[in-house]
């Protein structure tokens, strides 16, 4: 079993990182040394606005096989550095003939499954959980019509169809979603809103939508598949395609669960945000602390596999996701098993 590692979350802008032998080593706007990290426990660098790297710890990260992620102040996603994909080229060879063939139709009917039924999991959990703070009939009637959305997926023949099916599902669960938010005070959400995030619950979908994507990005390499060539989303220059597709089944699952416990159990608050001339809502420095160590602090909970039958970490589970496909394409599964909650 892959052990998990952690992350070294860079929010300071002004910092730039070097190395010395096997240390990273950071650096303030005056070049004055301000901390030192072992690199030998991380499996990623995630920064903000950051000043840059050093080719030295380029070359160590690629070495030691750990990624280097850059994200706007925003938090959204500017570019990685990735080590070499390993793995075996025969694997991906696979990859690009069955993501052309008729199994990339049954690959993202099971990834659309797996984020209707996840998504839909969470809607009753809080149907059972919250009786007398939400609107219950307006929660079952969602959570009856993404149960027709389910049957619609298993028998839609292409994927045009399944578009369709996965948008009007999508716009489901997001009219209920304001009924999941116990907080809502300070904490209004009337939909989805990218680039710019225009709410604060919108900031904090999107800053962990962007890190699962990137962690699913990096999964797949390990494995040796290409995270540009998907089943899915449509295929387009410098867009992962297929970590797209793996991070459906996760949105609901991790990253809507995640930002639903922050806000109900007041985590983060109204003060751990700002608001820009463009009407950009951010996290602050304090509010980007509070969320890295709560995130880091999911991806450590166990919990157990319902294909695998096996206990393990959620940082670890994306990891899992892209073996079990590599494994689908090799036709040592009959169907990729996408993680259906219970």
């Amino acid at each position: 079993m892959r052990k998990l590692k952690n992350t070294l979350y860079v929010l300071t802008p002004d910092y730039y990182l070097g190395c010395k032998l096997d240390t990273i080593i950071m650096y303030d706007k005056e070049s004055k040394e301000v901390g030192r990290i072992p690199i030998h426990n991380l499996e990623s660098i995630v920064a903000f606005g950051y000043r840059g790297v050093s080719p030295s710890l380029m070359k160590l990260c690629a070495n030691q096989n750990v990624s280097i992620v850059f994200l706007d102040a925003n938090g959204s996603y500017i570019s990685r550095i990735q080590p070499p994909i390993t793995g075996n080229v025969y694997l991906r060879e696979l990859q690009y003939q069955k993501m052309s063939s008729i199994q990339s139709l049954e690959i993202a009917k099971n990834c659309i499954l797996g984020k209707i039924y996840n998504s839909r999991w969470l809607v009753e959990r809080f149907i059972r959980d919250h009786p007398m703070q939400i609107d219950i009939e307006k929660m079952k009637r969602v959570s009856n019509d993404l149960a027709v959305c389910q049957k619609r997926v298993l028998s839609c023949s292409d994927k045009v169809a399944l578009r369709t099916i996965e948008g009007e599902a999508a716009r489901k669960y997001f009219s209920v979603f304001p009924e999941m938010i116990l907080q809502k005070k300070d904490f209004e959400f009337n939909g989805r809103s990218r680039r710019p995030p225009l709410d604060r619950v919108n900031a904090l979908l999107s800053l962990a939508y962007t890190l699962e994507v990137s962690m699913i990005t990096s999964a797949l390499e390990s494995v040796g598949l290409d995270p540009y060539i998907g089943a899915f989303h449509v295929e387009r220059s410098g867009r992962p395609s297929l970590s797209l597709d793996l991070v459906e089944e996760f949105r609901p699952l991790i990253c809507d669960r995640f930002v639903l416990s922050m806000i109900n159990k007041r985590i983060i608050n109204k003060t751990d945000f700002k608001i820009l001339e463009n009407g950009a809502v951010l996290l602050t420095d304090n509010g980007k602390k509070k969320f890295f160590s709560e995130w880091q602090k999911k991806k450590t909970e166990v919990f157990t596999h319902p294909y695998l039958k096996e206990k393990m970490e959620w940082g670890l589970a994306p990891y899992i996701q892209a073996s079990l496909l590599a494994k689908y394409l090799r036709e040592e599964l009959d169907s990729y098993p996408v993680i259906l909650w219970k």
